[in-house]
């Protein structure tokens, strides 16, 4: 979800308000997502580099991943479930503020008995911490194979990534479902992730499908 702050610029706003356009805007393609029978939308919403970025600019968004955690009674009402992913609480190197864990636990908690749409938020999250961890953990149960690897990732339940959404102009693949994106169409737009609209989703979804077709 590229482009908050570089919105926020063109609009001579502060880089803060861009990260509160670019929450509204993933609600908007969480509900897209539910309306389209879209089974599984993960969004990287903050990375394990993320947090050299200025101290009001990293307080301003854990307390948005916070209020976007605690959207537990509209995905109750859309029968979706919330899930995470990022560094583990417990080990060395995790990041995630007290307050945000409890946010996550509650929405995970809160809406586990939803059986269409899963959320996932990569909170605190690199890929390359993903499989470096994976590896490790693989390593100590036998011969290392692409199926112990994967059964070590953050979320080994999440199938493969259908549909790779890139925003802002990049046209580049960042730290984000490096195992996970093998063989993912990928869809690149000029849009920041604040003006990437539900209609630019829902053309997105339906090229795919016709790739597929």
């Amino acid at each position: 979800m590229d482009g908050n702050g570089r919105w926020a610029r063109r609009k001579g706003l502060p880089r803060t308000e861009g990260h509160t356009a670019g929450e509204e805007a993933l609600a908007t393609i969480v509900r897209e997502s539910a309306a389209s029978n879209v089974g599984w939308l993960t969004a990287f919403g903050f990375s394990t580099e993320n947090w050299v970025r200025p101290r009001t600019e990293v307080r301003h968004i854990l307390s948005l991943h916070r209020k976007l955690f605690g959207r537990t009674e509209e995905m109750r009402q859309r029968n979706a479930r919330t899930r995470w992913i990022g560094r583990p609480f417990h080990e060395k190197g995790a990041k995630t503020p007290i307050y945000v864990q409890r946010a996550i636990q509650r929405a995970i908690d809160d809406t586990k008995s939803g059986t269409g749409l899963t959320v996932t938020i990569a909170f605190d999250y690199g890929s390359r911490a993903e499989l470096l961890r994976a590896v490790r953990h693989a390593m100590t149960q036998g011969p290392v194979s692409t199926d112990s690897i994967a059964r070590n990732l953050y979320d080994p339940t999440m199938p493969p990534v259908d549909l790779l959404i890139r925003t802002s102009g990049e046209t580049r693949i960042s730290n984000f479902l490096l195992w996970q994106i093998k063989g993912a169409r990928v869809h690149f737009t000029e849009r920041t992730w604040p003006d990437f609209t539900a209609q630019e989703y829902r053309t997105s979804l339906t090229q795919y499908s016709k790739s597929h077709s």
